[in-house]
């Protein structure tokens, strides 16, 4: 059934889908996935997006309770939280300057380290609103979507 699902335009969306959903590799690696596998590309596009974006207002209402909650069950994991807070904070200074500039910019440039799940963090020890922080993380994951597809076709008509 897996291979059955996998071949359909359905199974190449929601593949798409969650790979942009996973951390650090987000929409980078899931549109020019999409693409690589023949999605046309407004599905490609469309799943990326969704797949980036799902997990954002999740992460700003909520990543300071989960980071309590596994600091006072799961003590071993201080050290990567402690971590991830530093991340925040260094990422946040540009967020800090700039704004909502600043954080769409953070979430734009597609390289590691940087995208949608780094600036849901920023947004949530920012303590900046759903309502201002979804807004320029979409705006920044519309475009990283830009970069990659301008990247994923250039590399396809240089190979």
């Amino acid at each position: 059934m897996i291979d059955w699902l996998t071949g359909t335009v359905l199974g190449k969306f929601i593949s798409t889908f969650f790979i942009s959903m996973v951390p650090v590799v987000e929409l980078r690696l899931g549109l020019p996935y999409g693409i690589a596998q023949g999605l046309p590309y407004p599905l490609a596009l469309t799943a990326a997006i969704l797949g980036n974006m799902l997990p954002t207002p999740f992460i700003i209402v909520y990543i300071r309770r989960v980071f309590a909650w596994l600091r006072l069950h799961w003590a071993a994991l201080d050290g990567f939280i402690r971590r991830m807070e530093r991340k925040a904070d260094t990422k946040g200074e540009a967020v800090r300057r700039y704004g909502f500039w600043g954080l769409l910019i953070l979430v734009a440039i597609p390289l590691p380290g940087t995208g949608a799940w780094t600036g849901a963090l920023v947004a949530a020890f920012l303590d900046i609103r759903l309502k201002k922080a979804v807004p320029a993380i979409f705006a920044g994951v519309c475009t990283a979507a830009a970069i990659t597809t301008v990247l994923t076709f250039g590399a396809i008509h240089i190979f």
